[in-house]
């Protein structure tokens, strides 16, 4: 079957024309916010030009599927949809662009043969237009709200096909994308096919496309757990013990203060608990270790190379891309982003891999999701530090709760995972040449 056609762009935006004219000014800008990026070691010193679009390899010869996503989630959600897509159409190749040093190491340790991974360019035409001119995909897969205004016109300029997979539009930025809706319904005519991960998200971005969206389900329900070192998580377990131990997981500024209040209501009742700090952006572990420090708590530092000691209260686990080893590490997990007005954050990581989890009420983001999940008794919701520290200790004291707890949630991220995949595929089909399975 030939692809279809990219939908005709409607009368231009001036909101992007300004970008786009402006961005092409502003290149000098852009290279000294790389620099500045790699002296904050946000930028891979070796690969930094392929954020200017100059490619770190030769193009695969055949048809190229391009997946673009921005981090590590979801980095992680398409994995099985790669995985999928290799196996059916065996004649092509599959270039995944992101934009984190995270995301570049976990795509080289588990991307399969037939895929290589390139930084994305900084969405500036010449970086753009560079890469485009190397790798010349045939089809184009931008994941979740990965809305580069150069990068997807651009694109769909050249009559490359695009979908949005796996959409997501979250209330704020529906908001402030409804105050500019002719360049919200330019952008999103780019792409040929819109499917979203839940009714909610699909609702907005249908009003601003003004096309079907489609409802396949979210990837990340069908995202393998996590990874993590061995024999990382067995030292921290030694180092642990048999304290009790509680995770909080990508917190926000805000956030860690309503944490050490619940932490330090619920010494009294639970000699010896550790507390386990994972902020969002691990960048502010000097921050954080002045504030658990400023009230007279002991903490180590995983960033600095510590375990856990025995009369610590906080371990800060201030590094990137190990949350898979502390939610094993932990019973019980509290998802951050949510006692905040942030929105939340992805609670299948946790549910995968058998946590209890905690959230409070601002998710936002994963409205839907947590939704679903509180009705099946698969999470627990709180709303400030006194719910906070009433349900872990809850949780750490009844060992039957918390563990059916984790099971619903485990049953529930595993449910409808290969329908999912199935249903993405069946819809991405007519962007794709006809599947060529090994015989």
């Amino acid at each position: 079957m030939t692809p279809p056609r990219p939908i005709p762009v409607p009368r231009k935006a001036w909101s992007l024309k300004f970008y786009r004219r402006g961005s092409a000014l502003l290149q000098p800008i852009a290279d000294r916010i790389l620099k500045q990026r790699l002296k904050l070691g946000k930028e891979d010193r070796l690969r930094v030009d392929e954020r200017r679009g100059v490619a770190g390899r030769e193009r695969p010869e055949g048809h190229l599927i391009w997946i673009h996503g921005a981090s590590v989630g979801e980095s992680l959600s398409i994995l099985p949809l790669i995985d999928k897509l290799s196996h059916l159409y065996t004649d092509s190749s599959f270039l995944v662009t992101t934009g984190t040093v995270t995301s570049a190491a976990l795509m080289a340790e588990r991307l399969p043969e037939q895929a290589v991974h390139q930084y994305a360019p900084v969405d500036q035409p010449v970086y753009v237009r560079r890469f485009l001119d190397h790798w010349r995909p045939d089809v184009g897969f931008f994941v979740e709200s990965e809305f580069w205004p150069v990068l997807i016109g651009e694109t769909n300029a050249r009559g490359i096909p695009l979908a949005l997979v796996n959409g997501r539009l979250s209330p704020r930025s529906y908001k402030g994308w409804s105050r500019r809706k002719t360049a919200a319904h330019e952008l999103l005519s780019a792409f040929s096919v819109i499917l979203a991960q839940d009714e909610g998200n699909a609702e907005r971005i249908e009003a601003l496309a003004r096309k079907t969206v489609h409802v396949p389900g979210n990837l990340k329900r069908a995202a393998a757990p996590l990874p993590t070192d061995q024999r990382a998580l067995a030292e921290l377990r030694a180092a642990v013990g048999a304290r009790p131990v509680w995770l909080a997981a990508s917190t926000h500024p805000g956030e860690e203060e309503l944490i050490l209040d619940a932490h330090e209501q619920m010494m009294e009742t639970a000699p010896g608990l550790l507390t386990v700090i994972a902020p969002r952006h691990p960048a502010r572990g000097d921050e954080l270790e002045e504030l658990i420090t400023s009230r007279g708590l002991k903490m180590s530092r995983r960033s600095k190379g510590d375990n856990p000691e025995a009369d610590d209260n906080v371990y800060l686990a201030d590094t990137l891309g190990e949350l898979g080893l502390f939610y094993r590490l932990s019973d019980v997990a509290f998802i951050g982003g949510s006692l905040v007005e942030t929105g939340g954050h992805n609670p299948m990581e946790p549910a995968r891999l058998g946590s209890a989890i905690v959230t409070g009420p601002h998710v936002f983001n994963f409205q839907e999701t947590f939704n679903s999940m509180r009705q099946d008794g698969a999470l627990a919701l709180v709303r400030n530090e006194r719910d906070l520290s009433a349900s872990i200790i809850r949780l750490l004291s009844d060992p039957l709760t918390r563990q059916e707890m984790a099971r619903k949630a485990r049953a529930w991220s595993d449910a409808g995972s290969e329908k999912v995949l199935n249903d993405t595929i069946e819809a991405l089909a007519p962007l794709l040449p006809p599947a060529k399975v090994p015989a």
